[in-house]
C-alpha cells in the first residue's frame, strides 16, 4: 500500500539537530483518524514524554472532526504512542541528559495504520541555525546558476 504523508514538521529540523529517528504507532480514537484522513493535524511544538513506563505525545493538534457528534475528540489530548520498552528506555535515558529532547517530524498512513516519525533531537543555538540559513542561500544560488548556464 505504501505511505501517505499527513503532515511534517519542518520547524523540528531548523531548531533541532536530529540524531536518531523512530517509527511509532498511535492510540487514537474513531473520529480523530477520520480528522487525520482530512489532513487536520499540526505537529508544531510538540514533544513526547515519558510516564509511568510509557510513551505519550504531547501538544499534538488533531482538529475536531466536522462531522462528528458528542462524542468526538478532545483536540488537544496526550496521545499514547506504541514503542518497544528498550526504545521508551533508550529515549528516556537520553531525554534525562541536558539539552535532548523527542520531537515528531512526521505524521503518516502506513498500510492504513497511522504511525509518527519521532527523533531524539539536540537544541540548535542561534548561530547554528544562521549557518544552516547561509548554506541553503548558497545550495539554493549555486543550482540557479547550474540551471542557467544549461538552458545557454
Amino acid at each position: 500500500m505504501g505511505e501517505k504523508l499527513i503532515c511534517n514538521n519542518k520547524k523540528a529540523y531548523h531548531d533541532y539537530f536530529i540524531e536518531d529517528k523512530f517509527e511509532a504507532g498511535m492510540v487514537l480514537q474513531g473520529t480523530e483518524v477520520k480528522s487525520l484522513r482530512a489532513g487536520k493535524a499540526n505537529l508544531n511544538d510538540s514533544f513526547m514524554m515519558v510516564k509511568n513506563g510509557e510513551a505519550y505525545l504531547h501538544n499534538l493538534n488533531i482538529s475536531q472532526y466536522e462531522f462528528g457528534n458528542r462524542q468526538n475528540h478532545q483536540p488537544d489530548r496526550h496521545r499514547k504512542l506504541l514503542l518497544h520498552r528498550k526504545e521508551i528506555d533508550r529515549l528516556y535515558g537520553r531525554i534525562r541528559e541536558q539539552g535532548y529532547s523527542v520531537v515528531p517530524l512526521r505524521l503518516y498512513f502506513k498500510d492504513g495504520l497511522v504511525k509518527v516519525e519521532i527523533g531524539l533531537a539536540k537544541g540548535k543555538k542561534n548561530y547554528d541555525k544562521r549557518e544552516d540559513l547561509k548554506k541553503k542561500d548558497t545550495q539554493r544560488e549555486i543550482s540557479q546558476t547550474l540551471k542557467s548556464r544549461n538552458r545557454d
